[in-house]
């Protein structure tokens, strides 16, 4: 397998040692540039029904008829036009790791893939640019009838269902990206567990840009019938290129009645890509949604995942972390919508800047007439290294019901000299000594993953902290 000089020069500089990219030549690919033809080709090359045909058109009209955000981040320097839309890299989908070509397998390898699953996972599916070329679930849950397979196989095999779903939580005309996503969407996980089932391991899906100048738009289902559970995983990373990707990936789940959904995101992105996510739950009664949202990487993410409390005593989280170094902008939060009575919502940030990196908090907690008795806290912690960096908190509270108790904390802080020059004296470093009081900053989140997502999450931070100090 071929390594790029891009790679080297970058795992110098920055540590970044996901950078790598394969010299793999695609199956088919899309020419570049947006077009009613790249729409129709991408239909056509999966063999979708008609209908959706009919709805990535609608979507790819109504994508042309919006602007970019004007709020958050500069996104000026998205170049729509230079981009690869579609990139099918294997003819068929392995459902056995050694069907997998060999080029991909190595690079699924080294990011610890076929371990995983082996140790400790219930389901795993790798997305290689814009297909999922491998896709497995263990055979017990399967016999329960636990549905985890790509988002095509899905509306293959069951399209019944994701006629249902698809679009209900976030449809094409919501904004600028999920309008884009929703006319050139291609893999992504749907994920169906049936009435009762609790799926005790989680299942985990691995997102690869590979490709130059590459947009890749997954869309993810997840349905929880009632009283079911499951917890869901991700992590994304791309190799280091001189010119920007795209990634812009829809996420729906619905939640149904005492059913608890836990979704976990470690996005680690090279510092190229445009990281820009809709992600929106909706909880029926009795029903808990979990959004546990790591972004450590990317050139700018926008990202608040959502969750829309329908049911009585309905309850949502939003655990976010957010790493910003130089050059990037890490633009998260979460948002919180209450429309039943004794609902609960929890939304913690926490964020950290360094070398000139920008963080923000950005929500919306909105308590509907009628949400009586329902109860929120936001809290927003900042943690900024040097004086080039910088955090904003913009949040946003409508509260249309009288009968609530809602709190909102925030706190800006640095790292002090004399935390520092104690720690010092106990015989570490001052990088040393600054890793350990972020890693205490993160604690909140990172004791909420699997021990093997923690340790890894702690490693990612201890890295981008090396030359953080002096």
């Amino acid at each position: 397998m071929a390594t790029s000089t891009h790679y080297k020069i970058a795992q110098r500089l920055s540590g970044y040692r996901f950078g790598f990219h394969d010299d793999v030549a695609p199956v088919y690919q899309t020419p570049r540039g947006l077009s009613v033809d790249t729409v129709r080709s991408i239909s056509s090359m999966k063999h979708e029904p008609a209908w959706m045909t009919a709805y990535r058109l609608q979507a790819h009209a109504m994508f042309l008829k919006k602007r970019l955000p004007t709020w958050g981040a500069d996104l000026s320097g998205i170049r729509f036009d230079d981009l690869t839309y579609y990139l099918k890299p294997v003819v068929t989908q392995g459902k056995k790791w050694s069907d997998v070509p060999a080029d991909m397998k190595r690079t699924f390898e080294r990011l610890g893939i076929p371990q995983a699953e082996r140790k400790y996972l219930a389901g795993v599916g790798a997305q290689y640019d814009s297909e999922v070329i491998y896709s497995s679930i263990r055979k017990a849950l399967s016999a329960q009838g636990v549905l985890f397979m790509d988002m095509d196989a899905g509306l293959r095999e069951h399209p019944d269902i994701v006629k249902q779903y698809f679009g209900k939580l976030v449809p094409s005309h919501d904004n600028t990206f999920a309008a884009l996503n929703s006319a050139v969407w291609s893999g992504g996980s749907f994920v169906y567990v049936p009435k009762g089932v609790h799926v005790t391991m989680p299942v985990q899906a691995y997102f690869r840009i590979n490709a130059k100048r590459m947009g890749q738009f997954e869309r993810t289902l997840i349905v929880a019938e009632e009283g079911s559970s499951v917890h869901y995983v991700e992590g994304c990373t791309a190799p280091v290129y001189a010119a920007d990707s795209l990634h812009a990936a829809v996420v729906e789940i619905f939640v149904k009645k005492g059913a608890h959904v836990r979704y976990t995101t470690i996005q680690n992105w090279s510092k190229d890509v445009y990281n820009l996510v809709t992600k929106r739950a909706r909880v029926e009664e009795e029903g808990n949604m979990e959004w546990i949202d790591g972004n450590l990487g990317s050139k700018v993410t926008m990202k608040y995942p959502s969750v829309y409390l329908v049911g009585r005593k309905a309850h949502g989280e939003v655990l976010s972390l957010a790493f910003a170094g130089e050059g990037q902008y890490q633009d998260a939060g979460g948002k919180a919508i209450h429309t039943a009575p004794e609902t609960t919502s929890l939304i913690t940030s926490k964020s950290i800047a360094k070398g000139g990196g920008r963080t923000s908090y950005r929500g919306l907690l909105h308590i509907a007439k009628g949400a009586r008795d329902a109860r929120s806290t936001v809290r927003c912690d900042a943690l900024i290294l040097d004086p080039k960096s910088r955090s904003d908190t913009y949040p946003t509270m409508r509260i249309r019901e009288r009968h609530v108790t809602v709190g909102h904390e925030a706190t800006v802080s640095r790292i002090g000299d004399e935390q520092l020059f104690y720690l010092r004296s106990r015989g570490l470093t001052e990088v040393e000594a600054s890793a350990m009081m972020v890693n205490g900053f993160i604690e909140p989140v990172v004791k909420q993953l699997p021990l093997e997502y923690a340790v890894e999450l702690n490693r990612l931070i201890n890295m981008e902290m090396e030359g953080s100090v002096g």
